[in-house]
């Protein structure tokens, strides 16, 4: 179960590092208020509706792209730049004695005594000391 655990929060972490580090943009194209395409990978689609250059002087074209950058993670950190003091050192190893059989698996062995025999008696103790319950 522990090194299950184990796996599974390591797979979990890369995983963390790995997408931490993506970046992707996204490509929107409105016609008008109304969301017409979205790109992940490439750019968007148009609508389809062409202004001609003498018609786009007299009126804004209702068109319009908006592209969102999301950037990742450009360095990744490492070592880690924390130094530890005298103290601080002594209470992570008394923690870890103090907390290192907590976690251990105690599993009690059951012995069966299946051909076992009651050992030979040389002598009759009752009768050479001459002790008898009544």
């Amino acid at each position: 179960m522990k090194q299950a655990l184990f796996k599974i929060s390591t797979s979990l972490m890369a995983f963390l590092v790995l997408f931490s580090t993506f970046s992707f943009t996204v490509d929107k194209h409105y016609c008008g208020d109304f969301l017409v395409d979205i790109s992940y990978i490439g750019k968007a689609d148009g609508c389809g509706m062409k202004m001609d250059s003498a018609t786009t002087s007299k009126k804004k074209n209702c068109c319009k792209n908006e592209v969102h950058k999301i950037q990742g993670q450009d360095e990744l950190q490492q070592s880690s730049d924390l130094k530890f003091d005298f103290k601080s050192q002594q209470f992570l190893i008394a923690f870890f004695v103090s907390n290192n059989n907590l976690l251990l698996d105690n599993q009690s062995r059951k012995i069966n005594y299946k051909d076992f025999y009651p050992p030979d008696i040389p002598l009759d103790f009752q009768v050479s000391f001459q002790v008898f319950l009544i």
